[in-house]
């Protein structure tokens, strides 16, 4: 029983079932758009919002915060692009986690990015209609009632924004991946120049006394900024679910991948630098729109407008891009059997429209009528999880199968991957205790989802290939 729960899915068949016409996706995402869903999943409510959060505990040392949070994202998107060349099939971390650690650790990661994506695609939802109210204050004056606003516990009734937001998008997945990339890169694109506006204008403030003291609250400041600052890092990985879906799965998703985290890291260094060195970091701490802030406070009161307009389109751009990452995971665990096959039926347009609509309601009532301060949190600790996988992962796919071709490969293996590893594994000891609690919770749930259903109905265990004829 232990060698089936630990059993591997080879490679070959892997790429293999991605062949079977039933369960094909369409081939449809360039490099641009592929650097594009990277960048639009990374650059959202993290910078826009984190950095208020996390300058209270670094103060202008926030800057090596970021620093430290996209090192320990960089040796992790080493070991995601080498598997995703390697392996080009949708799923991510879990797919990477079934090729080369068995089933039951796939499953048990399978399980932690569902959680994770859906949460953080709610949370992102809810920050959404915060920033719509805002914008449409500016503009004309009025907000939206507070009672049809704000989820119960957060002063209202139902969060109309964040539902009109996830179920907009959600459509918009349905119609066509090709649709969907093209709308993401129009958007990242546009946040791109607006977060370029932001850094011009706050350097014109720059005053380097603001600098000082640099560190008040020392090392450990630092590294808890760095662990609130990891969630604006989260994203990249998501590249990685639309391996079937890359024209040019082999060259592309290793450069996509590396690449936005790199454009994504200078950003955030630059707004950092810009901001604490513009405004005292006290005077930060706190904000809510921490950038429209810093503008105001220098006078630049138009551009602070604009700044809150870029900063809804980046979120939406999020959540196009987490969801469509918890489509496609949750596509390769129903073709693998593991949660019913019925729901990873393609529609005509070769979209998983059916577990994209499943999602997008269940996602959407959560983020109408739950506050999400506290649960939001098991994102990072998801995310931290998925990394340590997926570096092991490297590791243990060098020796069983040295013989794939990889057109990318981690340097310095296994040195880099245990660093990542052991990076990811640093972060997740600051995170609080409430947060391992639920975690915990939810594997535990999944265990007994997957020993009473996925076990029974998993294409591995019953000695099941796709076929081609069959309709899924």
């Amino acid at each position: 029983m232990a060698g089936a729960l630990f059993a591997t899915k080879p490679v070959d068949r892997l790429v293999a079932d991605t062949e079977v016409e039933a369960g094909q996706l369409r081939r449809a995402v360039g490099l641009l758009d592929l650097t594009a869903l990277g960048i639009g999943a990374i650059i959202g409510t993290g910078i826009f919002v984190i950095l208020g959060e996390a300058i209270g505990d670094s103060g202008p040392a926030i800057i090596l915060s970021f620093v430290l949070a996209g090192v320990t994202c960089a040796f992790s998107a080493l070991s995601y692009a080498e598997l995703a060349s390697t392996i080009p099939v949708s799923g991510s971390a879990y797919t990477y986690g079934y090729a080369t650690m068995g089933e039951l650790l796939a499953w048990i990661i399978g399980w932690d990015l569902i959680l994770e994506y859906a949460v953080s695609v709610a949370a992102i939802a809810v920050g959404w209609g915060q920033y719509f109210n805002d914008l449409i204050d500016d503009l004309f004056g009025w907000k939206l009632p507070a009672a049809i606003a704000s989820a119960p516990g957060e002063g209202g009734s139902f969060n109309v924004p964040a539902v009109v937001i996830v179920l907009a998008v959600a459509t918009l997945l349905i119609v066509g991946v090709r649709e969907s990339a093209r709308t993401n890169t129009i958007m990242v694109f546009t946040k791109l120049v607006v977060i370029a506006l932001f850094i011009v204008l706050a350097f014109t403030g720059f005053h380097s006394g603001n600098l000082t003291p640099f560190a008040p609250h020392g090392f450990d400041g630092v590294v808890t900024a760095a662990s609130l600052i990891f969630f604006a890092y989260i994203g990249f990985d998501a590249i990685s679910t639309s391996g079937e879906e890359t024209k040019n799965p082999k060259r592309d998703l290793p450069i996509a991948i590396i690449g936005s985290l790199a454009v994504c890291t200078v950003l955030y260094i630059l707004v950092a630098l810009t901001a604490s060195a513009a405004v005292p970091y006290k005077d930060i701490a706190g904000q809510q729109a921490p950038l429209a802030y810093v503008l105001r406070t220098l006078n630049f009161d138009w551009a602070a407008t604009l700044i809150s307009f870029g900063a809804l389109v980046a979120i939406t751009s999020v959540v196009l891009t987490i969801l469509y990452g918890q489509t496609r995971i949750t596509f390769a665990m129903c073709r693998d059997g593991l949660l019913p096959a019925s729901w990873a039926k393609l529609s005509p347009r070769q979209t998983p429209a059916r577990i994209t609509a499943v999602f997008a309601v269940l996602i959407a009532i959560v983020a109408a009528f739950f506050p999400l301060s506290e649960i939001a949190k098991l994102v990072n600790i998801g995310t931290l999880f998925a990394f340590v996988i997926t570096n092991i992962g490297v590791i243990v796919l060098r020796r069983t199968r040295p013989d794939l071709d990889r057109s990318f490969k981690v340097p310095f293996v296994p040195w880099f991957p245990l660093i990542g590893a052991a990076l990811a594994i640093f972060l997740m000891k600051y995170l609080e205790r409430a947060t391992w609690f639920r975690f915990v919770g939810w594997l535990v749930l999944g265990l007994i989802v997957y020993f009473l259903y996925g076990r029974r109905h998993s294409r591995l265990q019953r000695g099941q290939v796709l076929n081609p004829e069959a309709e899924i």
